[in-house]
């Protein structure tokens, strides 16, 4: 059964970042989500700027930045026909290890056994991971977590959807809701509804969603999977500061 994932965002005060990738009900192309939500002044304090190929982070006040770790990295990036998609720096380990990827043990999975979840104790905040074929559309996802908490054990996940169906959609996020400590993401990926609309139409739907005081950045990315020509969409709610 497929969910509706702005009636599931929508009574999530807080599932911190989150990811979704699915194809819509043509089959023509794929859509990629991602956002980004803050309790604390340091996480809230940043937009998303876009770059060659993807989107990076970057303090919407540099004055105001207390500490660029884990906040500050490359959400989206772009190798070959393939899109990544993470929730922090192991983007671009991703990337390193696919432009390795004629040599044997390398790829999507090699590159995140080299990574675990954030040093961020006592949340120990999961790294999700997904990438996306753009010629196809296929995609994967991975989850690296402690075990309910626990600093000493790592759990690693990784979910495979070589052949989506149209207007399918999987949903992935770093909490399972708010708390304290806040609850990492249990289970397999949420399979939600996509729609045929266009980027700026669901970004804004996702945007309304996400609570009002935690939300800080939204991306959305649509795909022609016949051309790997792609439309993105940006919103962010705080403004970079004008030096």
């Amino acid at each position: 059964m497929r969910e509706n994932l702005c009636a599931y965002l929508a009574g999530n005060e807080y599932p911190g970042r989150g990811i979704c990738i699915g194809k819509t009900p043509s089959g023509n192309r794929a859509v990629i989500a991602y956002f980004i939500m803050g309790r604390s002044v340091n996480s809230r304090n940043r937009v998303f700027d876009a770059i060659d190929g993807g989107i990076r982070t970057v303090a919407a006040d540099p004055s105001k930045m207390t500490d660029p770790h884990l906040i500050i990295y490359n959400p989206v990036l772009i190798y070959g026909d393939t899109t990544i998609v993470t929730n922090g720096d192991q983007t671009d380990t991703i990337l390193d290890f696919l432009a390795r990827g004629e040599f044997p043990g390398f790829g999507f999975e090699a590159a995140l056994n080299t990574r675990t979840f954030e040093d961020d104790g006592p949340n120990w905040t999961p790294r999700i991971s997904g990438i996306v074929d753009m010629r196809t559309g296929a995609y994967k996802f991975s989850i690296l977590k402690s075990c309910e908490g626990n600093e000493k054990s790592i759990q690693r996940f990784t979910f495979d959807y070589p052949e989506p169906l149209a207007g399918d959609g999987h949903f992935i996020s770093t909490y399972k809701c708010n708390g304290a400590p806040i609850p990492s993401f249990v289970g397999e990926p949420l399979r939600v509804a996509v729609d045929e609309e266009g980027p700026k139409e669901y970004a804004h739907k996702l945007w309304e969603a996400l609570n009002e005081e935690n939300k800080v950045s939204l991306f959305v990315r649509t795909i022609d999977l016949k051309t790997q020509a792609y439309e993105d969409v940006i919103i962010n709610k705080y403004e970079i500061a004008k030096g």
